[in-house]
């Protein structure tokens, strides 16, 4: 793991967090179209200070490519939003990536208060054509470092009783896609424990199935199949998945606890 390290940090993020915003811990904010990324932006809208992951190798694996500069970006949005921000570059196969992650987080910005898992490894393949490789891979990213990251969360947080905050991304996509749609199961399984095992700390967790969301990766098939198939005449958008998180990071979200949650605008 290596960390972003700019000379021309704003003096916000050297003097700490302002007084009174809550630091949430968001991993996957590699691109500034992605769902991560909307994610920080909205958290920070609403008085978070973000902490966030990403790691361009897997972006330089897939066919968008790597996004220059995304992380710096990114980091300047959510200053001028007001919040304290860091980004690290965590590669979340590596087991003892997420103890590394919460050692520089606590650090350099205080206790995590929530913890949004928005990584992924995402490679097509089926029963017939996926590797021991990938197969292995998908699970190490999307279920073994999201429980690796609950429990560290689980064992460090120290915030108010009822504001810690575990929220997962996953998917229901199997077909043609199974290391993927497999290891995000698990990853389902993990985080509605952690509604149940932490509910000692007063923390909440949920899944969210956000459905298709076009943020670079859709062929036009692929658009034009799920716009056909949505109610509403329209793909899902980071905002979308955004809002849902904003709502569930507040107070008034604190009761809904242990849900696998679609948003995806009745796509059938």
């Amino acid at each position: 793991m290596t960390t972003s390290t700019d000379h021309d940090e704003p003096a916000r993020e050297q003097q700490g967090p302002p007084a009174g915003r809550p630091l949430a811990l968001i991993t996957g904010v590699g691109r500034t179209a992605g769902i991560g990324a909307g994610i920080a932006r909205r958290l920070a809208a609403s008085g978070w200070n973000i902490a966030f992951t990403y790691w361009a190798p897997y972006d330089d694996r897939m066919s968008w490519g790597r996004e220059p500069g995304a992380s710096e970006v990114i980091r300047q949005a959510l200053v001028e939003q007001g919040a304290s921000t860091i980004a690290i570059e965590a590669d979340l196969a590596d087991p003892d990536t997420a103890a590394r992650i919460f050692d520089e987080v606590e650090q350099r910005m205080g206790g995590v208060t929530a913890l949004v898992m928005c990584h992924c490894e995402s490679v097509d393949s089926g029963l017939l054509d996926t590797t021991v490789e990938s197969f292995d891979r998908h699970f190490a990213v999307n279920a073994r470092a999201t429980w690796l990251l609950i429990r560290e969360f689980g064992r460090r947080f120290a915030a108010e009783r009822g504001t810690g905050r575990i929220i997962s991304l996953t998917s229901d996509h199997t077909v043609g896609n199974l290391p993927y749609g497999a290891s995000k199961g698990a990853l389902d399984r993990i985080t509605l424990a952690a509604a149940h095992e932490l509910a000692h700390l007063g923390v909440t967790a949920n899944a969210i199935n956000p459905g298709p969301v076009d943020t670079g990766w859709m062929t036009e098939e692929v658009r034009e199949h799920c716009i056909r198939n949505s109610p509403l005449g329209r793909l899902g958008t980071p905002r979308d998945t955004a809002h849902l998180v904003d709502f569930l990071c507040s107070r008034e979200g604190e009761w809904i606890n242990g849900q696998l949650l679609t948003s995806n605008g009745g796509l059938a």
